[in-house]
C-alpha cells in the first residue's frame, strides 16, 4: 500500500537579508533590485513518507527543519526541489489561533475557525458544546476572546482542531499547552485518533512524547535526515545529540 504522504528529496532555503531599509527612498529602490541577503539552507534533499494509520514522531534542535517541513507538507510553503506527495487529506493543527477575531466571544469564534478547517456550520453548532468542554471553557462560552489568556485561547484553537480532523493529522508540540488535566484530554484524543486508523506526524522536544506515542520517528539536523527508527531508538538519539556540538553525527537513514 502506498504510503499516504511522501516526501522526495526535498529542499528549501529562505533568504536573510543583510540590511535593514531605514528611509522611503530605500523602500523605493528596494521595489526595482534585488535585496542583498545570505541564504540560508533550511531543508536539504529531505526524503521520508508517512505510511496509512503510523503516527511518526519528527525530533531534532531548534533550526534544524522540523517546522518547514511540516508546512511544505501542509501545503503552506512550496519546496525549491524535490516532490511531496498527499495521498489524503490533511489537519495541520501548527499556528493555532490564527484567523481569531479578539472582538468575537468564543462560540462565534469556534464556528470562524471551524469553516476555515472544513467543517460546516450545522457540524460546528451540533458540536460547540463538547468543543467548549473539552477546553474547559464552559463557563466563558459568551466571553470575547479579548479577553482570554493566551493559554485559554490555545486551548479553544486545540479543541476546534481535534474536531475538524481529517486523514492526516500534522501537530506541532500538541502536548506542551494547557496543565496537566488538558495534557491528559489530549493525549487520549490523539490515541482515540491513532486508534481509529488515522495518520499521525508529530512534532516534539519531548523524548518521552515520542516515545510514548509514535510507532516510528525521524531526527533531523541542519535540514537532513540524521536517523529514521523506531520511535525510542530515535528519542535516545536525539539526547544524545543534544551534548553533541551542532552538525555532529554521520548520517543514519
Amino acid at each position: 500500500m502506498a504510503p499516504v504522504v511522501e516526501v522526495s528529496g526535498v529542499a528549501k532555503s529562505f533568504v536573510i537579508p543583510s540590511g535593514r531599509r531605514e528611509t522611503v527612498r530605500e523602500h523605493a529602490l528596494d521595489f526595482f533590485r534585488r535585496r542583498p541577503g545570505e541564504r540560508l539552507q533550511v531543508l536539504d534533499g529531505v526524503s521520508c513518507e508517512l505510511r496509512r494509520g503510523e503516527s511518526l514522531g519528527l525530533m531534532g534542535r531548534n533550526g534544524s527543519g522540523k517546522s518547514t517541513l511540516l508546512k511544505i507538507v501542509s501545503g503552506i510553503y512550496c519546496p525549491d526541489a524535490g516532490r511531496v506527495t498527499v495521498r489524503a487529506a490533511v489537519t495541520p493543527i501548527l499556528e493555532l489561533g490564527v484567523g481569531w477575531n479578539p472582538e468575537l466571544d468564543a462560540i462565534d469564534n469556534i464556528e470562524l475557525l471551524g469553516t476555515v478547517m472544513g467543517l460546516s456550520l450545522r457540524e460546528l453548532r451540533g458540536a460547540t458544546a463538547s468543543i467548549l468542554e473539552f477546553a474547559g471553557l464552559e463557563r466563558f462560552a459568551h466571553l470575547e476572546l479579548r479577553h482570554y489568556s493566551s493559554g485559554m485561547a490555545a486551548r479553544l484553537a486545540y479543541a476546534v482542531a481535534f474536531r475538524a480532523v481529517r486523514d492526516v493529522l500534522i501537530l506541532d508540540e500538541i502536548f506542551a499547552v494547557g496543565d496537566a488535566e488538558f495534557k491528559e484530554r489530549c493525549q487520549a484524543r490523539y490515541r482515540q485518533l491513532h486508534d481509529a486508523g488515522h495518520s499521525m506526524l508529530l512534532v516534539s522536544h519531548d523524548p518521552r512524547t515520542i516515545a510514548m506515542f509514535c510507532d516510528r520517528a525521524l531526527l533531523l539536523e541542519q535540514g537532513r535526515i540524521l536517523m529514521d527508527g523506531s520511535a525510542g531508538e530515535v528519542a535516545e538519539r536525539y539526547v544524545s545529540l543534544l551534548t553533541e556540538a551542532p552538525g555532529a553525527g554521520a548520517l543514519a537513514v
